[in-house]
């Protein structure tokens, strides 16, 4: 039997910061062996898809490709449609220029008018950014969450994730983004063009984004215990599979075809 694909998010799952999850490149690795097709769908937007696969690579020694990587910032391209040459203003990190340029739009330099806001986390925002998104978006500017996260895990513990920043501007401006990440519908749309037909396992650490999208789509939901969410207890929607890290994901997977 064919095995199935998994969707694996990264922050607490593959890795804390630039910290491995112990035993998640022996994990990758012998899944890979295993012929699964491994997708990494992150809701972290900050980094190309080029340097998550290279951080993947020098943390875990799993040698990813980008074409491997679904980011919420991809995401937000998706949920902007066809429209090109837009005006963009983006608040967040390379990853989420990056995918607004690849699809055609112009990101939009200060005093320009301004057609979109794209905001993801960004670990250099100043007072003046934001408030320049928020005037952008009373104006009439589109506002896109590339997702709605309020914290991701780090070594030291959780850190204000995209969600915080946008809440920030959804506040400032009146009105609600339109969210692209995990769980909701542009981020589904990418992984499946990815992952195909056949059996989908999602692996994550968060009921709200990882759970959740796997619930929609009716796929198995795998939560492991080393990000966001301590134990099994409570946990809605309630995963198929509860683990206490990665390196056991082979084991299961194993156990699991017939």
């Amino acid at each position: 039997m064919t095995p199935p694909a998994i969707v694996c998010d990264l922050d607490g799952v593959v890795y804390l910061g630039d910290q491995e999850v112990p035993g998640a490149g022996r994990a990758l690795a012998a899944l890979d062996r295993a012929g699964a097709r491994i997708v990494f769908a992150t809701n972290n937007s900050y980094r190309t898809r080029r340097d998550t696969a290279a951080k993947i690579a020098r943390v875990t020694g799993y040698p990813a490709d980008p074409e491997q990587v679904v980011s919420s910032a991809t995401a937000a391209v998706e949920l902007m449609g066809a429209t090109s040459c837009q005006a963009v203003l983006t608040v967040g990190g390379p990853g989420v220029r990056e995918a607004v340029e690849l699809a055609g739009h112009r990101i939009a330099e200060p005093g320009d008018h301004v057609d979109l806001v794209v905001a993801g986390v960004d670990f250099d925002l100043t007072y003046a950014r934001l408030a320049e998104a928020g005037r952008a978006i009373r104006a009439g500017a589109g506002f896109v969450a590339t997702n709605r996260d309020a914290t991701f895990p780090s070594p030291t513990g959780l850190l204000p994730g995209a969600g915080a920043i946008v809440a920030a501007l959804e506040v400032t401006s009146g009105v609600e983004a339109m969210a692209a990440g995990k769980p909701y519908a542009p981020m589904r749309s990418l992984i499946r063009r990815l992952v195909g037909a056949g059996s989908v396992w999602v692996v994550g650490d968060r009921p709200d984004t990882d759970l959740a999208m796997a619930h929609a789509e009716g796929w198995t939901s795998v939560l492991v215990l080393t990000g966001v969410t301590p134990g099994p207890e409570g946990v809605d929607p309630p995963p198929d599979h509860v683990i206490g890290s990665i390196a056991e994901l082979p084991a299961l997977v194993a156990s699991s075809r017939p």
